[in-house]
């Protein structure tokens, strides 16, 4: 069957997957979403795919964001891996930071105990010894490989005649502070297996169409390159979700955004400048250091599905989930205890008369029947405790808000809340007045975001790599040739690819401190490097964020090298609707303890670009519900989204 040129982007999340799929010949779009299959991924995307009405051999490029990697690295069901380090830096995964991971639980490690390598001075001899462990994964981190690979690389390719899963740090993170780079390298080798086996079924079973997988820096890459380096897989359901939040802010000329990813098992949120998200290269997965170009995304806890508990410090949220299966009690499958989406039943704002996706009925009934028992202990009523479960919910995400704008010298209060998320438009409004926030935006496809920013995501990749050079001691030579090295590798996979050179852009970013400092700023520039302007940028954007510049001496730390592909993914604007439509019902919603207030419900797909409606409102979709609350104006435009502000007196 000829290909029908379906782009379709697939995100698969803790309790459902999303599925956007655009014909870019007609228009036509397509969005799904189905509960995971929390054990077979390969199986949800089936599903989702099925539910689509869309064949493998119909899909053109299939973009696929997945939780496997995180999901195996956090729940600790990580591959063995054999270490081969520099004579008498063997323990360096033991010796670590001097930092406790817990700093007051001294009934806890210091931090994560280290898998046991074997030791050997000679590559010969080291190989017999990872071959005598059986294990088909190992990690070679040997001293200074970042500046001089060679010893490493020899190593590697003796490794490689063995076993067939090799992970080499100067490829993996080229960079100084060898714990970091050794405990990356052994986190990616422990994913490789892995990851090779899903994606080899994963391509087996869509035949027919080009996949793509997406990366943790919110691009997509190759399947045989996210082979090599699954570690980059981690995180890309949310890197997804900010892509496409990316692509909307750019799209809607929006210099500042902040993104808001509420789904039912987390939240996710990252801040965007000129429509480019912020990169984070430091992180921590389930405790383990992870340096690679990530968006710098905060996550936390507390999703739709997130239970309440009482303990001693009042009600908390999260981290522990209800999941897709039994879900929580108002879904109707069994569940029992109290969740987020359960108050949110409680204070009427989902529709017990809809079928959330034509498949799940919702049963209030037991939503209250679950928040009894805490509204006992707390002697209130179950109203009152749904109001206090938002309150809590907001408050936890209010503080992640502050940690990706106050901490980075930015004024979140300037920024635009773009939610997302089947939960996210439930919660924008009050979250957004808690923290200052003036304008709204839930965009189009909100409740399946992630897999559009599968879509929308450029073909790209990021490499970081020390360089260590002072300005008064500036090497050209050295810069030219490291600066070369790192393109002609970034390149080779678009090459691969059947992309020219041409078609190709490349964004580069200095990471450079004043001598003697431990962090490093981020600073863009532009080929041919002029060290003058980079000087003044640097000290234009550490007085941004600290406070103060002073003309002392600078260094680069490292170079940060994306080469991208740009994807032209463009949807239109919805068809024209004649008139204001009517309310499909009119129901109680509680948005203080006092009075319900009588609240209509808006079908989505029935309101027309101009239109405002003022709160209190809901309106609705197949899978998301947005909360318009009293003083709040939302407004549709030509592209289908929707912008709520407060109504100034």
């Amino acid at each position: 069957m000829p290909k029908s040129g379906w782009q379709v982007g697939i995100d698969i999340g803790g309790t459902f997957t999303d599925l956007v799929a655009l014909l870019p010949s007609t228009g036509e779009v397509r969005s799904i979403k189905v509960p995971t299959q929390r054990n077979d991924p390969v199986a949800s995307i089936q599903a989702a795919l099925a539910a689509a009405g869309l064949a493998p051999e119909e899909v053109d490029d299939l973009v696929h964001g997945t939780t496997l990697v995180t999901n195996a690295i956090v729940e600790d069901r990580v591959e063995p891996v054999a270490l081969v380090a520099t004579l008498g830096f063997e323990d360096v995964l033991d010796i670590g930071r001097g930092g406790r991971q817990h700093l007051y639980r001294l009934d806890l490690p210091p931090r994560r105990a280290s898998q046991v390598p074997p030791d050997g001075a000679a590559i010969a001899d080291a190989v017999a010894r990872v071959k005598a462990t059986g294990v088909e994964s190992a990690a070679v981190s040997l001293m200074h490989a970042y500046a001089n690979p060679a010893h490493e690389r020899a190593v590697g390719e003796a490794l490689a005649a063995s076993l067939p899963f090799v992970s080499l740090s100067h490829e993996v993170n080229p960079e100084t502070r060898e714990f970091e780079r050794t405990a990356t390298t052994v986190l990616n080798a422990s994913v490789m297996p892995i990851a090779a086996r899903y994606l080899e079924r994963l391509q087996r079973e869509v035949k027919g169409a080009r996949l793509h997988v997406m990366h943790s820096a919110g691009g997509m890459a190759s399947p045989e390159a996210a082979a090599r380096r699954p570690l980059a897989m981690a995180l890309s359901g949310p890197a997804a979700g900010v892509s496409a939040a990316a692509h909307v802010a750019a799209a809607l000329g929006l210099d500042k955004v902040l993104s808001f990813d509420m789904g039912g098992t987390t939240t996710d949120v990252c801040l965007i400048t000129d429509g480019a998200a912020e990169i984070s290269t430091d992180s921590k997965l389930a405790g383990r250091p992870v340096r690679q170009p990530m968006v710098a995304v905060e996550s936390i806890g507390a999703g739709g599905g997130s239970l309440v508990s009482l303990g001693t410090g009042g009600l908390s949220i999260g981290p522990e989930s209800a999941g897709a299966e039994p879900g929580p009690a108002a879904y109707g499958r069994g569940g029992t205890r109290p969740t987020v989406t359960d108050a949110n039943a409680v204070l009427g704002y989902l529709d017990p008369t809809r079928r959330l996706g034509g498949a799940i009925t919702l049963d209030v009934a037991a939503a209250e029947a679950a928040l009894a028992p805490l509204a006992k202990r707390l002697g209130v009523g179950v109203i009152e405790l749904a109001l206090g479960v938002q309150r809590v919910a907001n408050a936890t995400m209010v503080r992640a808000l502050a940690r990706v704008t106050v901490e980075r010298g930015v004024d979140g209060r300037q920024c635009t809340l773009l939610a997302f998320g089947g939960a996210g438009p439930m919660h924008a409004a009050r979250l957004a007045r808690e923290f200052g926030i003036g304008k709204i935006v839930v965009p189009r496809f909100s409740s399946g975001f992630s897999a559009l920013g599968c879509i929308v995501a450029d073909m790209s990749y990021t490499q970081q790599q020390s360089v260590r050079m002072l300005s008064t001691h500036w090497d050209v030579d050295r810069f030219s040739a490291l600066h070369h090295g790192m393109l002609k590798t970034l390149m080779a996979p678009l090459h691969s690819q059947g992309h020219g050179t041409k078609e190709i852009a490349v964004e580069r970013t200095a990471l450079v401190r004043y001598v003697g400092q431990s962090t490093a700023v981020e600073v863009p520039f532009a080929e041919p490097l002029d060290l003058q302007v980079l000087g003044r940028d640097f000290r234009k954007r550490h007085h941004e964020i600290y406070g103060y510049a002073t003309d002392e001496h600078w260094e680069m730390q490292s170079l940060r090298v994306r080469a991208l592909v740009p994807r032209q993914t463009a949807f239109g604007p919805l068809a024209a609707l004649d008139g204001a439509p009517e309310p499909t019902s009119v129901g109680p919603c509680w948005f203080e303890p006092a009075a319900p207030h009588q609240t209509p419900r808006f079908d989505r797909d029935r309101l027309p670009p101009g239109l405002q409606i003022a709160g209190p409102a809901i309106v609705e979709d197949a899978w998301s519900t947005i909360v318009v609350p009293p003083g709040y104006v939302l407004r549709a435009d030509v592209m289908g989204h929707l912008w709520i502000n407060e109504v100034v007196a």
